[in-house]
């Protein structure tokens, strides 16, 4: 297990390689468009494998930092993909792209970062699992409200396609872990990295689809998703400071804000909508990886102090 350790904590440089390949290499990859949905399954059904009753008590146990850090992802998020988006002129293709990506759950990289970084694991994991399960409402609806006026959004069709991608493989695999708990605990490095493999293939996918594009759009969208990434971070930390919270909390909560599950983004805008719209969901999902590598270890060489006072402690629950 110690060898798949070492590959998932070199994903981001996993991601870049295989995206830099796509780039110049797209023949490679674009054949496997049609796979992106299964691909994404895959990563939903080995996330539900590792979540177990305990994760979902938590919900009850500790509500304010869930409900604040769930809250905070589906606002600042969205407002924030078209904040960027209409500050650098982009079209209601990537607009929609940028969106989608806002209004997505948090993506399971804020769980590892968190670890990383000396936070709330299991937080973020319950925060990770209810803004998942929010989502299948949330993320067509926000959609909807923010861009239905420039281009067609078929809620419906999202709605259900959110619910086969994510709610039905994440609750088999909550399952079979309730099966097989005790033999899944034994490979849960080997289960993330299968998770990395697809979240990078479909990386290499989205840009192989977008190779001829790259040149003129690529600089914008990394701009435009590293400035939403950047946002998501800052927002998500210094709110839940704002708001009472501890620094181990506001950590948390800043990943689970600005870490979006940009797969799910991607595989919508492929299937509802254009490649274009999928790029920068693409672009997101190597950028947040890198961004939350370096600021989990900034925040972990910094240390987390404990809370001082007793009312700090009352805050996070």
């Amino acid at each position: 297990m110690v060898m798949f350790e070492r590959i998932n904590r070199l994903f981001p440089v996993w991601a870049i390689l295989l995206a830099t390949l796509a780039a110049f290499q797209p023949q490679l990859f674009v054949g496997f468009k049609a796979d992106i949905k299964m691909l994404l399954v895959v990563i939903m059904f080995a996330m539900g494998l590792t979540l177990t009753r305990e994760d979902f008590a938590r919900v009850v146990k500790a509500p304010k930092p869930v409900a604040v850090g769930v809250v905070l992802q589906f606002l600042i998020m969205p407002l924030a993909a078209l904040l960027v988006s209409r500050v650098l002129g982009l079209g209601p293709e990537l607009t929609t792209g940028m969106v989608l990506v806002g209004a997505t759950a948090g993506g399971t990289s804020s769980n590892v970062m968190t670890w990383l970084a000396g936070g709330h694991v299991a937080l973020s994991v319950t925060m990770t699992m209810v803004s998942t399960v929010i989502s299948v409402v949330a993320t067509p609806f926000i959609t909807w409200l923010l861009v239905g006026q420039s281009i067609d959004v078929p809620v419906l069709g999202m709605l259900l396609s959110i619910a086969q991608l994510v709610i039905a493989p994440i609750a088999l695999g909550v399952l079979f872990h309730h099966l097989l708990g005790a033999r899944i605990r034994k490979i849960e490095s080997a289960l993330a990295t299968l998770a990395m493999a697809a979240i990078v293939l479909i990386i290499a996918i989205v840009v192989a689809l977008n190779a001829g594009n790259l040149a003129t759009l690529g600089p914008i969208v990394a701009l435009a998703v590293i400035a939403h990434n950047a946002i998501g971070l800052s927002g998500g930390y210094w709110l839940s400071r704002a708001l009472g919270f501890d620094i181990r909390t506001a950590r948390t909560i800043a990943f689970e804000v600005g870490l979006q599950n940009s797969g799910l983004a991607v595989a919508l805008a492929n299937q509802f909508f254009t490649a274009g719209a999928a790029l920068p969901g693409a672009l997101f999902s190597v950028w947040h990886n890198v961004s939350g590598s370096l600021l989990a270890g900034y925040w972990k060489q910094r240390g987390v102090p404990a809370a001082k006072t007793p009312e700090a402690q009352r805050a996070q629950g």
